[in-house]
């Protein structure tokens, strides 16, 4: 953008349902700098609308499949749909590798649908550095549902958790022996828990597995994105009669099989974080994590601005010869530019 009022009228464009808009406003905050702050700062006061789903799982459990019958569903409802697809950075242009949007290309000349992949460029948790900031475009847009699919990490992909309101957790029939559901810490972020592909063998022992696991969850705390939760003085404590107990369904999204019980799961999951005042309270937990990296991203950029090459090459040279140790040199560095 040349100046910010070329910038304030992309962002009221993209506001009134430009494709080409939205699309150049997602580069604009993907690339961050000075324009991405402007632009995110006029759109913010038109966020929080959209109900933000999270899909995550390990690669294979057919995660962009579901994604796009979800779509349909909602699509048939009548709602304009977001989704967010991250995927793999290319190791040669750094770009997505592009496998959801080709996977989605049943969606594609759905106009009241919006498709962007993302690279992760480097991130991991299963999201993009500017994931968050995508989605609010699409938000501000007036998409709703956003769906938001992660690249598909494995157990370490509880990123989503901080982004999504609801967050579905993908299972496969054949994810390998009973031990594996047990030590996957991924599914305690789940608020609904899917078995797909559950016209496979192995389904029903994979649903008694995670039955079993989510009952002695369940018992013991009240979850919500795997977390006993205390925010702004309130605590969600076992008992209450406004717990969520995370449902298990079983869906063959290839077939379109449960996909209609999938949709209604979240609505009522969406329904009960409003009724219960607990959407609030988790989106605040979610303001302060936000800024938390902000304020991570941006003191760190400043140190590194102040802070003289060769000092940093010192320190590296110290560390690497066990002359100092690593927390020591940074204590060093620190106090060199305070």
């Amino acid at each position: 953008m040349a100046d910010s009022s070329a910038l304030d009228a992309l962002v009221d464009q993209a506001l009134e349902g430009s494709r080409r808009a939205i699309s150049r406003l997602m580069s604009v905050v993907e690339n961050g700098g000075p324009e991405a702050r402007v632009a995110l700062a006029r759109l913010y006061p038109h966020t929080g609308r959209a109900h933000r789903i999270g899909v995550t799982g390990s690669p294979g459990a057919g995660k962009s499949t579901l994604v796009t019958e979800l779509a349909k569903v909602y699509r048939g409802q009548g709602k304009r749909v977001g989704i967010v697809s991250v995927d793999p950075t290319s190791p040669f242009s750094g770009g997505a590798l592009l496998g959801d949007r080709v996977r989605m290309r049943d969606l594609a000349l759905d106009s009241a649908v919006f498709i962007r992949s993302m690279a992760t460029r480097g991130s991991l948790g299963g999201l993009a550095r500017a994931t968050a900031d995508v989605v609010d475009v699409l938000d501000g847009a007036g998409f709703d549902p956003v769906l938001i699919e992660t690249v598909g990490a494995g157990q370490s992909e509880v990123d989503i958790a901080r982004t999504a309101d609801t967050t579905i957790v993908i299972e496969l029939p054949s994810a390998g022996d009973e031990i594996q559901a047990f030590k996957a810490g991924i599914l305690e972020i789940a608020d609904v828990l899917v078995v797909n592909k559950a016209d496979l063998p192995g389904a029903d022992n994979a649903m008694a597995a995670l039955r079993a696991m989510l009952d002695l969850g369940q018992a013991q705390t009240v979850r919500h994105h795997g977390e006993s939760v205390t925010i702004a003085g309130v605590s969600a404590e076992a008992g209450s009669e406004q717990d969520w107990a995370t449902p298990l369904l079983k869906t063959s999204a290839l077939r379109g099989e449960g996909i209609a019980e999938l949709a209604r799961a979240v609505e009522e999951h969406y329904h009960y974080l409003a009724e219960s005042g607990r959407r609030q309270q988790y989106h605040r937990a979610r303001v302060e994590e936000q800024l938390r990296r902000i304020l991570r991203q941006e003191l760190l950029g400043r140190l590194l601005v102040r802070l003289p090459e060769a000092e940093l090459a010192a320190a590296v040279d110290r560390v690497a010869t066990r002359q100092e140790d690593p927390y020591s040199a940074a204590e060093t560095l620190i106090a060199r530019v305070s």
